[in-house]
Formats: C-alpha cells, structure tokens, sequence
C-alpha cells in the first residue's frame, strides 16, 4: 500500500475526491516521513496495543499505527473523510473508523467494548482549537489509558511542561503535570504539513501516572484553588482566592491560612509549585 505520507500521494488522494480542507476543524495532514517515524518511536506501539486516534484525516498516522497495533479506532469529526478513509485505511482488519465528536463520544465504552486485555494508547494530530478541552476530558474521566501522544501547537506544549516561576505556567501545566509526566518529542515546521499551518507545532507524550504527582483531600478543591490562582493571573494569591467567591473564608482567614502554611500573601499562583497548591487546597475550605 502506498505511503499516506508522500504529498505525491496525497494530493492524488485529495484530488480523487474532490476534497476541500476545512480551516474551521484546524486540518493540516502530516507530510514527513521523518516526523511520523519519530512519532511512532515515541508512542511505543506494538501487537498488544490498543489505539485511539483522534483526528485521523486521510489517514497518515493511522495507517502508522494499523502496521504495528493490535487494535486502532480512529474518531473523525468530518464526514467528508469517510469514504477516503475506507480506501486509505478501509484494507487494515484491525482498523475501525467512526464518524463523529471525540469531545462527545464515550471513549470509555469504546475501551471495554474494543481493547480487551490490550494496553490502550491514544494518539493524535489535534486541531489547536480543541486541543485542551480533548486532553484535559481524558485526564479527568480517568479513562484506563497508558499513554498519549500528541501533535500540538508548539505554545500548548511549553505550557504544558512549564514550571513554576516563568510565564508559560499555568492552570494548565498543573492540571496536565498532576495527571502525567509529559516530554516535548520534537518541534515539527510548518512545511511538515498540507496545507502549512501558520505556526509551529511540538509532538509531546503524556504517559499518565498510576497515581496523581501529588495527593490531596479533595480533587476538586484542587482545581478550584487553582483555577482561582490563575484566574486573575496579575492579582496576588490572597485576593485572587478571596474574590473568586470559590471558598467559605473570609480574605483574614485566607490571610492566615497563606501564612500558616509558608505563602506569602502578596506572591502569585505562578510562583507556586504542584505541591504547594495542594498543600493550600487541604488547608481552605
């Protein structure tokens, strides 16, 4: 079969077709071979491994992923992909394709249902406009996952390694080192793709933690403690929790609790690592 990877064949593909790219779903297919190989290096993929693809387009990584998984089930959005995708990846056995939301499907049901007794990966071209809410879905169902390995905008991915301190940490860089260990793969150009996005794009692994980087009393504490940190990023710790209307504590008492526990009440949800918010959600209520 030939390689999706070639623009060779991939533009005789899209010219089959008749296919018209939709900038709306944010659709750039992957076009190096180089890129591709050093993906599925990464996402250590073999017969006993299960995959979920989100965003398989025409079929570039999933015909990756169908040569060296037990099992793959690609979700996409675009109706219009369908029938090239039953001639692309239709010839793989161990490939399913499904027409639809990956935001709304019900992953969990499609892990029992099709990847029994397999480790279960997902793998993913992401469009930036739906990056964050797909990953941090999977994060908080606690799907029984091992691993991701994603293509995303190069900002989202230092965002998600950032450390405290520097201006790329945030809510998300907690929430997604709470969750796993992440590594930044390698940094991929536009040329890389058809047609070329406008920025660059970093492929990261999320291998997801047995048990969370750090434990606290309550999960949703957490979050809310630091979505209130991070919500008003330019105000101090102490009125950014005292006006998030989050806690049943009046700003002395969130004061006092600050101090207790090492923060100073003028410092900022930056400077703050994993550890110390979760030191800070068990002592606010």
């Amino acid at each position: 079969m030939e390689k999706l990877s070639s623009p060779k064949v991939l533009k005789k593909i899209i010219e089959k077709y008749g296919f018209r790219f939709n900038k709306k779903l944010g659709q750039n297919f992957l076009i190096d071979v180089n890129i591709l190989d050093k993906m599925m290096e990464a996402a250590e993929i073999d017969e006993k491994t299960g995959v979920i693809e989100i965003g398989p387009g025409i079929g570039v990584l999933t015909q990756a992923l169908a040569e060296k998984a037990a099992k793959v089930v690609a979700i996409e959005l675009d109706a219009n992909l369908i029938p090239i995708l039953d001639e692309t990846v239709g010839g793989y056995p161990n490939v399913r394709v499904i027409n639809g939301n990956a935001l709304k499907i019900d992953l969990k049901t499609i892990i029992t249902k099709e990847f029994e007794n397999m480790d279960v990966k997902i793998a993913a071209n992401l469009p930036y406009y739906i990056t964050t809410p797909i990953i941090m879905g999977i994060l908080e169902k606690k799907l029984p996952v091992k691993s991701m390995i994603v293509m995303v905008q190069k900002e989202v991915a230092q965002r998600m390694i950032a450390k405290q301190g520097g201006k790329e940490y945030g809510a998300l860089s907690v929430a997604v080192q709470y969750y796993t260990k992440p590594r930044i793969i390698l940094t991929v150009p536009p040329h890389c793709f058809m047609p070329q996005p406008k920025v660059e794009s970093t492929v990261i692994k999320l291998d997801i933690l047995e048990q969370p980087s750090v434990q606290v009393k309550d999960e949703d504490r957490f979050f809310s403690v630091v979505k209130a940190a991070f919500g008003q990023r330019r105000k101090t710790l102490l009125n950014a929790l005292s006006n998030s209307g989050l806690f049943n504590m009046t700003k002395e008492e969130i004061r006092k609790t600050l101090l207790d526990i090492g923060i100073h009440e003028d410092q900022r949800g930056e400077t703050l690592s994993i550890m110390q918010f979760a030191q800070l959600s068990d002592a606010i209520y």
